[in-house]
C-alpha cells in the first residue's frame, strides 16, 4: 500500500493563530487540493493527521470540524481524488495525550484502521511537531514553507535533525513524491 500522511492546517488549508473555527474559515492553500487529487489518482492512500485543540478549548465543536472535513473531501473528490482517512486529536496540549502530535497515537490509529505499516511513508507537515512525529514513527518527513513552515525551517537549521527536505507548498512536495515513484 502506498501511503502519504498530511498535516491539515498550514499544509492543505490556510492556518490561523485564532484557529480555523468554521467551514467558511477553512480556505485551501492554492494547489493543495489538486496535489492531493494527483497523489490519490497515482494510487496513494491519503491520510490526514491533525491536532484540533480548538475542540478541547471549546472554540468550535465536532460538528463544525466535520463540516470542514466534508468540504475538504468534497473539493478533492471534485478534482478526481479521494481522502481515505482523517484522524484528529481534540485534546489540549496540557492533556498530555498520546494522540497529539508529536505523539504518535494518530499514526497508530491509522495503522490499526488500515491494517498497514506507516514506516517509510511520506509525512508532509509545516511544524516541528509534524517532523518529530514522522521521525518517531519511521516516516519520511517533508516540510512545506506554508503555514508555520518558514519558522520551522529556521528551527530545523538550529536543531540536531537529520536532513528534512523542504518544499514551498504541498503541490511541490507532491510533485517530488510522484517523481520518485516514476523512478522506481
Amino acid at each position: 500500500m502506498k501511503l502519504v500522511i498530511l498535516d491539515r492546517d498550514g499544509v492543505i488549508n490556510e492556518d490561523s493563530d485564532a484557529y480555523i473555527k468554521s467551514v467558511d474559515e477553512w480556505i485551501p492553500i492554492d494547489g493543495s487540493i489538486e496535489a492531493i487529487a494527483s497523489l490519490s489518482k497515482a494510487g496513494y492512500t491519503i491520510l490526514i493527521a491533525t491536532n484540533q485543540s480548538g475542540i478541547g478549548r471549546k472554540i468550535f465543536d465536532e460538528i463544525a470540524l466535520s463540516a470542514m472535513h466534508l468540504k475538504l473531501c468534497g473539493l478533492v473528490e471534485d478534482s478526481g481524488g479521494t481522502v481515505d482517512g482523517i484522524f484528529y486529536c481534540p485534546h489540549l496540549p496540557t492533556d498530555h495525550c498520546e494522540c497529539r502530535k508529536p505523539g504518535v497515537g494518530l499514526l497508530r490509529q491509522m495503522e490499526a484502521e488500515f491494517s498497514c505499516k506507516l514506516a517509510g511513508a511520506s509525512f508532509v507537515g509545516d511544524a516541528l511537531k509534524d517532523v518529530e512525529a514522522a521521525l518517531a514513527f519511521g516516516c519520511k518527513p517533508l516540510l512545506v514553507r506554508t503555514g508555520k513552515g518558514l519558522e520551522t525551517e529556521r528551527m530545523l537549521q538550529n536543531l540536531d535533525f537529520e536532513e528534512v527536505p523542504v518544499f514551498d507548498t504541498l503541490a511541490s512536495a507532491a510533485r517530488q513524491i510522484l517523481s520518485k515513484e516514476e523512478v522506481r
